[in-house]
């Protein structure tokens, strides 16, 4: 059987799937997928009409732990195991696979054979891929863009023995239709990103299609693992959040913002979570947050800001001083390219002095080429790098954003490329130094630390700071304390959570 077996399916060379593998297949640690099951009602394991699917199948592991359960809480209905695996894998476990190496890997992990149409397999089926499918998919192609995951043309319109990446769950107008049939559960990790051709390493996200794709198919229920970027949106994912935020269908999140205990050997701004979403339940969410192994847990809204706070021990901080404010600093810090200068902006030999990266420094630039339309060029500025925390990515430790060294004042008459954001502008120095003693309290970085999930330090993140109007003098964490009604217990925990202004934390 095994010679035949053979001769009729398509053997790939595994050091050619190896090559093809995409830097986003992360695989799932076995104790993080039994987290997530154990957030389903158990019953689900007990019940031989429950239906599972992974639609971003890696190494199988989510339905091998499934399978578990199900042989172990279906032994009254069907006493023979060799009939309550049949049906168990026949009736109840399905999955899409992500590339053809990842379909094998899948199968012999759950069929304990690459081929469930072999005598190896502990449960046969017909064919050799059994219930764990894949199938090539190509990308449709709309301006050089892929219409459905948004992939570059020139950089996935690949010849036949390489994998395209084009995910058949979320290139398929209707998902619901891949097996014609509907899903008790939907569980995942799926891939996170995809190089957009941009600069460097440039990638957008795409896990957010899968999940949007998945509740498209209706499910009883969906539990998925993916980056906690969206948390405050950004790139491609601003539309996503809003939905997520506003889902009242999400029952549980589980936060973790060091990736690396969930995937210890990854290194991802901002962390990861994962979710339980119920169809059927409309209400309030339960917060699990862990920070170095600790579990914080509170019930609230996921929309109740437009950012997502993480720690639910700030969210009554953030509460307590926003109620005491009426401004906030989302509206006095400038957007990206404050000036219409982009990062990329050659010097000039002469012309109007222009802060560029570190390394440059202070050159010139070519005064037709400034936008000042916001007025700040003839003003006092206070300048931040738009990345501050550039290669920081576990925000369990003490963070830092600004200090002296890579803040500058800009004088009136210069200006600076988009390395900066102007975070305020004043008539007077005496102005800009007690406003910039005040973005160095603590408490502000701290209000600042809430919306930060990524590198970037951007307008929105400012959106919990108050903005004093008038700065004089110079602030202190005790000033603000004493001004807000911080208590000694919230002050500690915002101690422990920002560094010092020039310590190694911020270099």
């Amino acid at each position: 059987m095994a010679n035949g077996l053979f001769d009729n399916v398509y053997n790939p060379d595994v050091l050619s799937c190896l090559a093809n593998l995409s830097n986003d297949e992360v695989f799932t640690p076995p104790d993080i997928v039994n987290q997530m099951l154990d957030m389903l009602p158990q019953e689900l394991f007990r019940n031989p009409d429950t239906t599972f699917l992974d639609p971003a199948c890696k190494t199988g592991v989510f339905l091998r732990e499934i399978a578990k359960r199900l042989i172990e809480g279906l032994e009254q209905q069907f006493p023979d195991l060799q009939e309550r695996i049949d049906h168990i894998f026949h009736k109840q476990l399905f999955g899409i696979a992500i590339t053809e190496l990842t379909s094998l890997l899948s199968r012999r992990g759950i069929y304990c054979s690459k081929y469930p149409n072999s005598e190896f397999s502990v449960s046969v089926f017909d064919d050799a891929q059994g219930n764990i499918r894949f199938k090539r998919i190509n990308h449709t192609w709309e301006g050089g863009k892929c219409k459905f995951c948004g992939a570059t043309q020139s950089e996935y319109d690949r010849s036949s023995d390489l994998e395209t990446y084009a995910y058949e769950i979320i290139h398929s107008r209707k998902p619901e239709e891949i097996f014609n049939m509907k899903f008790d559960v939907i569980i995942s990790n799926p891939p996170y990103q995809l190089s957009d051709g941009g600069n460097g390493k440039s990638a957008k996200p795409i896990y957010q299609l899968f999940v949007n794709a998945a509740k498209k198919m209706k499910p009883r229920y969906m539990t998925m693992i993916i980056p906690s970027r969206w948390f405050s949106g950004g790139k491609g994912l601003d539309g996503f959040r809003q939905s997520m935020l506003h889902d009242r269908s999400i029952r549980r999140l589980v936060d973790y913002e060091n990736i690396k205990d969930v995937f210890p050997g990854v290194d991802l701004a901002g962390g990861a979570c994962y979710f339980l979403w119920d169809r059927d339940y409309s209400g309030a969410c339960e917060v699990v947050n862990y920070s170095k192994d600790t579990p914080s847990v509170a019930t609230r809204y996921l929309d109740e800001y437009d950012t997502f706070i993480r720690q639910n021990l700030a969210v009554e901080i953030v509460k307590k001083v926003g109620s005491q404010s009426t401004a906030f600093l989302s509206d006095r810090v400038s957007s990206r390219k404050p000036f219409g200068l982009p990062t990329n902006y050659p010097p000039q030999e002469s012309g109007v002095p222009c802060w560029f990266i570190q390394r440059i420094g202070r050159k010139y630039a070519n005064r037709r080429d400034i936008d000042d339309s916001k007025g700040y060029l003839g003003k006092w500025k206070l300048l931040a790098p738009k990345a501050p925390i550039a290669g920081q990515t576990d925000f369990t430790k003490p963070v830092g954003f600004y200090y002296e060294g890579n803040t500058r004042i800009a004088k009136p008459g210069e200006c600076c490329t988009e390395s900066f954001i102007v975070v305020g502008a004043f008539d007077s120095e005496e102005e800009v130094l007690a406003y910039r003693s005040y973005i160095f309290t603590k408490i502000v970085r701290f209000l600042l630390l809430q919306t930060v999930v990524s590198q970037d330090v951007t307008k929105k993140n400012y959106c919990f700071v108050p903005d004093l109007v008038n700065y004089s003098g110079n602030y202190t964490d005790e000033m603000l304390c004493e001004k807000w009604g911080i208590t000694e217990e919230e002050w500690l925990y915002i101690d422990s959570r920002i560094g010092e202004i020039g310590s190694q934390s911020e270099a």
